[in-house]
């Protein structure tokens, strides 16, 4: 085989082994539990990270899918698993044997210059070619191949747990911010509305100045009142494109691109009934949230760790052979013509190799190895804590979400009626400017704080659905048994 035929041979043998991503090369079936995109689960194929330019007001799916396909946390957690699928395949091909080749293709020339005898100098010039194969297969090793393979699993699965906690809290997150420019939106509509009441007050306080009916000092607070709403309304302003720049951000773009999101109503009205005790939901989400199971995967990964750094100090049994061969040219002597040669070398065997002294070092690698075990014995508990605080402070936030937004409601009836009749006990000439501004104020804050309770109740719903590791793409966002 002359140097282009093995040229030739190596670069097939390089396409073969180092195939490109795009090929989805995976003879050990590793990256069957990656998912095809950053969204995970909640995007199961992928194909919804394709997003065009926003037209029309943005959904709550679509900013949700946006941010899962584009936020860093969602791709740095993806990015995890695939690392960790890739060293899944790697603990697998330990059990595989290894085979490596090389070629060597040099011009030897070599000079021997004896000093009084040139009968003994030598000067040869060669190309000299060499080949060889080697085969190693560990057969036996006191479990380290399956300790390492156990961690690898468990650690990939902690990063898909881990992955799907992200999920969680990113839909939660971009969720919060919808609901948030929701409001503000809602807020500045209400501002609007009042500039434009307190503006008619202020409008007939004048006309009854100067009729004479009323003093000149109901035209100045009424006057004063429209300042203070037309001050509200620039702060709303504000608020409101300050909520819209954060969804934005949040969604993948800069926070000055347009987005407008529809009006927040009273369609999806607030519901009182709760069918699930808390205590049955502490305890499913202590034993089912990602984030638990996360932690107790990193514990699997850790107990076999220890597992590893033990049995790597035993001995183990490998099989392992070699071939080669070369065409050294060889000669008789010393200032002896050299001739044409060719050679080869084989061996096949049994090596078994044991770990006599290793300076201590295996043992305090156990002894790394346990403290491990017991950080992670320990996250677990405070992950099971936290989950468990996380349900029952967003179960109350919920309850006290559901009540305030009746309420809202009933106190949002009740200004409106009383700033109607104070208006016309105003216009009849009944009434004084402090009725009608107190009930015009009253108004004011009954629209605010309906509409600010009617986005915590939502979000306060997606929140629980979050802590309890239950939300999905399409859904009203309250867990089942709480709708």
């Amino acid at each position: 085989m002359n140097a282009k035929q093995a040229a030739a041979r190596a670069g097939l043998l390089a396409m073969f082994c180092y195939a490109p991503p795009a090929l989805a090369f995976d003879p050990l079936f590793s990256q069957q539990g990656v998912s095809a995109g950053p969204g995970g689960n909640l995007i199961p194929d992928g194909q919804s990270c394709a997003f065009g330019a926003l037209r029309g007001p943005l959904t709550l799916g679509e900013a949700v899918e946006r941010a899962l396909c584009h936020n860093p946390k969602t791709r740095e957690a993806w990015a995890d698993v695939k690392a960790q699928a890739a060293a899944l395949g790697a603990a697998r091909a330990a059990y595989l044997p290894t085979l490596s080749g090389s070629w060597q293709d040099v011009r030897d020339n070599s000079v021997s210059n004896v000093t009084d005898h040139p009968a003994l100098s030598s000067n040869t010039a060669a190309s000299v070619r060499s080949e060889s194969l080697s085969l190693s297969w560990v057969l036996f090793d006191f479990g380290s191949r399956a300790a390492a393979l156990k961690n690898a699993s468990a650690l990939f699965a902690a990063a898909r747990a881990t992955q799907d906690a992200t999920l969680q809290a990113e839909f939660s997150a971009v969720s919060k911010d919808y609901y948030a420019a929701q409001a503000a939106r809602g807020a500045l509509e209400a501002a609007r509305d009042i500039e434009r009441v307190a503006g008619d007050s202020m409008a007939a306080a004048q006309a009854r100045v100067d009729q004479g009916a009323a003093p000149i000092t109901d035209a100045l607070q009424a006057e004063t009142q429209h300042e203070q709403a037309v001050f509200n309304l620039t702060k709303a302003e504000g608020d409101a494109q300050a909520a819209l720049g954060t969804l934005a951000s949040e969604i993948g773009f800069d926070p000055d691109l347009a987005v407008s999101v529809p009006a927040a109503g009273d369609g999806d009205a607030p519901d009182k009934a709760f069918n699930e005790s808390i205590a049955q939901l502490i305890d499913d989400v202590k034993r089912a949230h990602p984030s638990v199971l996360a932690a107790q995967a990193q514990l699997e990964a850790a107990l076999a760790k220890a597992e590893q750094t033990r049995a790597e100090g035993l001995p183990s049994v490998s099989l392992v052979g070699k071939y080669s061969r070369n065409n050294q040219p060889a000669s008789l002597g010393l200032g002896i013509p050299t001739y044409p040669a060719t050679g080869h070398d084989a061996y096949i065997g049994i090596q078994v190799t044991i770990p006599i002294f290793e300076g201590w070092g295996r043992h305090y690698q156990i002894l790394q190895a346990e403290a491990e075990v017991e950080r992670q014995r320990a996250e677990v508990d405070r992950v099971g804590q936290q989950v468990a605080l996380d349900v029952w402070t967003s179960y109350q936030a919920l309850r006290s979400a559901t009540q305030n937004a009746a309420h809202s409601a009933t106190m949002l009836q009740i200004a409106r009626r009383s700033f109607d009749a104070a208006e016309r006990r105003y216009q009849a000439g009944v009434g004084n400017i402090l009725e009608l501004l107190n009930t015009q104020t009253a108004l004011a804050t009954a629209r605010q704080r309906r509409v600010q309770t009617l986005a915590d109740w939502h979000d306060a719903k997606l929140q629980l659905a979050s802590r309890l590791g239950r939300l999905e793409m399409g859904d009203t966002g309250v867990p089942p048994g709480l709708k």
